[in-house]
């Protein structure tokens, strides 16, 4: 089983994430010890390898930083889920083989320490204290392509030029505007 961490505010930040002055290194070991502590200063000591974030929308929204992605995956993070993320987040998160998945009503859905079962071939996550179970915006097979090979730069050396230029990334968060306040879409 893993266990949520809920941060259930929209809008968290990428310095959130990882605070500025934490980016003095490429390391995802040391940049996972300062993950979150601006938001909450004990979730490096909670977090298990495998647990996953559940949090508000537009998640990542700020600076084009890959160290936030760094930063959860070095301190075990597997996946966040979110009803939406901001776009630069999705697609570091897809060039660095991170799962974020959304998922309309998930912050609802747990409570911090749930224990969940995420289904990625099936397309759900089912809460273990509730047996509530949703479903997540299907992942690309690109983006699940991409996360097995260990990121994008891995990816690229196992495929041609002609094979990745023919790849597409076709998902809700690459959306212009993907439904936020202030935006067309």
């Amino acid at each position: 089983m893993t266990k949520v961490h809920v941060f259930a505010r929209d809008h968290i930040n990428t310095d959130e994430i990882i605070p500025a002055r934490h980016l003095t290194t490429y390391d995802e070991a040391e940049l996972a010890k300062y993950a979150m502590e601006d938001y909450d200063k004990n979730f490096v000591r909670r977090v298990e390898q495998g647990d996953i974030i559940i949090a508000g929308a537009d998640f990542g929204c700020g600076s084009s930083r890959e160290h936030a992605v760094w930063a959860l995956r070095g301190a075990g993070v597997s996946a966040v889920i979110a009803p939406n993320f901001a776009r630069i987040y999705y697609r570091n998160s897809i060039n660095n083989g991170f799962l974020a998945l959304e998922c309309d009503g998930i912050v609802e859905a747990f409570q911090d320490g749930d224990d969940a079962d995420l289904d990625l071939a099936g397309g759900t996550i089912k809460n273990n204290r509730t047996g509530q179970v949703l479903k997540f915006v299907p992942v690309p097979q690109f983006a699940l392509d991409v996360q097995k090979a260990g990121g994008w730069l891995e990816y690229m050396k196992a495929h041609s030029q002609a094979e990745v230029e023919a790849e597409t990334l076709d998902a809700h968060s690459t959306e212009a505007g993907h439904g936020h306040a202030g935006h067309s879409s």
